[in-house]
């Protein structure tokens, strides 16, 4: 399979990024016409950011599973879909070919209809890492259902909250999984999380760890027992139904400045063109490559580039149960030596935490068949970017730098493997069809090089979000109303003397930590739930290896005698609440928090003091009580 719309020099980059801003129409249409299509678009394009309404190939019709499974299969059918390696290293790996793939996803698309899934319907997914995570999110969007994968480290809380936005009447889980050395009771989680949501119809479970889990007559099957109803009537093909391009593909839930989740809905010709698009030309994709994603599916980068982007291309994609540092820290490299891999793609958080380890579980790893590198999730620090190129890739292989939200569907901002300039720790230069720009607290473009503002985008791409589920308001009010015709990122960045984009992180109230968004007042709610708790204000400070941590400032009301115990009880609260990403990593009991005189808690301030700035905090006078900051300062952690 070859892609005609490979960037191979920089100065084809150059003339592609020039017709995709001069000409985004024709550029995007001729993309679009290597795609599988039951019917032509009838408008390639119709926009405005002010409602935001934003519609790509209108009128087209087509089924995204199509162009990842079933166009392949005369060609590459028997090629290697997707290399699944286990948490336990001494479980055998599986390899699923596209043959193999389609079947499946064909007989489980055939389970979600018998148990009455229908177009359009919300499925919500929670797993872990195995194939039948991939084949549940293919098989829901073959039927035209709408799926809504939550990671499997969220509390039954939070999968509660994300199962009611969505209104999802099914739900596809596991017993277990398995992650490192734990064992995640995925099903018992879920029980609790449905004890609010009486809506839920069905309960679908594949059996991983074989744990004994509660089975609730008439609402929970299991997946191999419906499996096995569809072997024995031999179903091996169901006809993809046919979606029209807006139609929503998936919602993924994301933290925002508020404490409620949003869904973030992608449709589905938009999001595959780009998603293709940037991983064909980001990672410089060949066929026959292999490729490895280190993400889990239950964010964005693992819808992207474990599943759509490499599929649609005809690629191999390793999916990986584990984590980075069992049963050693040597896991990601003995993988690379195992399977051949040739284009790694993690986290800086997975890189600063290997750097930890030394070199000593490198020893006998052969790296030899990495080709390309590259990061997401979270600005790369120039420390951490060295080390990644001297010991991982020898100074042999580009990295990719990759700047995008679960917002965008896709890379929005990265060098072209090998093909653009790379500069560490920089995002470097925009894709064709995106217009970065960077403004003022005002909205004033700033123009030319060495400037440093607010990242926004002037122009849609075919993967922009569309809305979030339920409220399109706030998907105007999030991301449209702080900047006029324009899509604000929340992001802040410079662009440097040679025009490269350097993302500086979160400009809002947003933390990002291990490269997952969390909103502060998701937090500071869930720290607000423990009992002793009057009042919290949460900030992100500087941490060696996540990047970004959790800095919380209490207000408790009668603490006892072991202030580590309050801690560690609040503590599991949020995790008991949200999850254990989103644990605070320090608490600070304080008597008062830096108010204005409005109740406007001054994070600002806060944000200062946890970061180890205590002299230069600004005007205080506008405080209700500036005393407060000297109090906190002095006993700062």
């Amino acid at each position: 399979m070859s892609y005609p719309y490979q960037i191979t020099t920089y100065e084809a980059y150059q003339q592609a990024y020039k017709q995709s801003v001069e000409q985004p129409e024709q550029f995007w249409a001729a993309i679009a016409e290597n795609f599988q299509w039951r019917k032509k678009w009838d408008e390639v394009l119709n926009w405005n950011f002010k409602e935001p309404k934003i519609e790509w190939f209108k009128g087209g019709k087509l089924n995204i599973t199509e162009n990842c499974l079933d166009r392949h299969l005369p060609t590459l059918g028997d090629e290697p879909a997707i290399i699944w390696e286990p948490n336990d290293p001494s479980e055998h790996h599986r390899i699923l070919t596209y043959n193999q793939l389609h079947e499946k996803v064909c007989a489980f698309a055939q389970v979600l209809k018998n148990n009455g899934v229908k177009k359009g319907d919300r499925v919500c997914i929670y797993m872990g890492m195995i194939p039948e995570l991939a084949i549940a999110i293919l098989s829901c969007a073959r039927i035209g259902a709408i799926h809504s994968v939550i990671f499997g480290g969220f509390s039954a809380q939070s999968i509660s909250d994300r199962i009611i936005d969505a209104h999802a009447e099914y739900v596809i889980t596991c017993d277990g999984a398995f992650r490192g050395g734990k064992d995640i009771p995925l099903k018992s989680v879920i029980d609790d999380a449905l004890v609010s949501c009486e809506f839920v119809k069905r309960v679908i479970v594949f059996s991983r760890t074989r744990i004994a889990v509660s089975m609730i007559k008439g609402r929970d099957v299991w997946w191999e027992d419906e499996m096995k109803k569809i072997d024995a009537v031999g179903i091996t093909d169901i006809k993809a139904a046919e979606m029209d391009a807006e139609d929503p593909l998936f919602i993924l839930y994301t933290s925002g400045s508020t404490g409620k989740p949003k869904g973030v809905v992608h449709s589905s010709a938009g999001y595959m063109l780009f998603t293709n698009y940037s991983f064909v030309n980001v990672f410089q994709y060949k066929p026959g490559q292999l490729f490895f994603c280190t993400a889990d599916i239950g964010w964005i980068t693992g819808h992207s580039y474990i599943v759509y982007g490499p599929l649609s291309a005809g690629a191999t994609s390793l999916m990986f149960e584990g984590v980075p540092t069992w049963p050693d820290a040597g896991r990601f490299w003995s993988i690379i030596d195992k399977f051949k891999v040739n284009i790694l793609y993690t986290a800086p958080t997975a890189i600063r935490s290997l750097m930890g380890f030394g070199l000593q579980p490198l020893k006998g790893k052969d790296l030899s068949s990495l080709q390309i590198l590259g990061t997401v999730g979270e600005p790369i620090n120039e420390e951490a970017w060295h080390w990644y190129d001297e010991n991982i890739g020898k100074k042999k292989c580009p990295i990719v730098d990759t700047w995008w939200q679960t917002e965008t569907g896709g890379i929005l901002i990265s060098n072209l493997a090998g093909v653009t300039p790379a500069k560490p720790a920089h995002a470097t230069l925009p894709l064709p069809g995106v217009q970065p720009v960077l403004v003022d607290e005002n909205g004033k473009i700033l123009e030319g090089n060495n400037v440093s503002g607010n990242l926004c985008i002037k122009f849609p791409w075919p993967s922009i979000l569309r809305t979030t589920y339920g409220d399109h308001d706030r998907c105007r009010q999030n991301y449209f109303a702080t900047y006029e015709n324009m899509y604000f990122t929340g992001d802040g960045a410079l662009r440097d003397e040679n025009g490269f984009y350097r993302i500086t992180g979160r400009v809002d109230d947003v933390l990002n930590v291990s490269g997952h968004r969390i909103g502060t007042a998701e937090v500071e709610n869930a720290i607000n739930m423990h009992d002793g708790v009057v009042e919290s204000a949460v900030v992100g400070y500087p941490h060696d290896v996540k990047g970004q941590g959790i800095y919380a400032y209490v207000i408790y009301n009668s603490m006892h005698e072991n202030e580590e115990l309050t801690r560690k009880d609040i503590a599991m609260t949020v995790a008991r609440i949200i999850g254990p990403i989103a644990k605070p990593d320090k608490i600070q009991f304080v008597s008062g928090l830096p108010k204005t005189r409005s109740g406007k808690i001054m994070r600002r301030i806060l944000r200062k003091i946890a970061e180890g700035e205590t002299q230069n905090l600004g005007d205080t006078s506008t405080l209700l009580d500036p005393g407060v900051v000297d109090e906190i300062k002095n006993a700062k952690l």
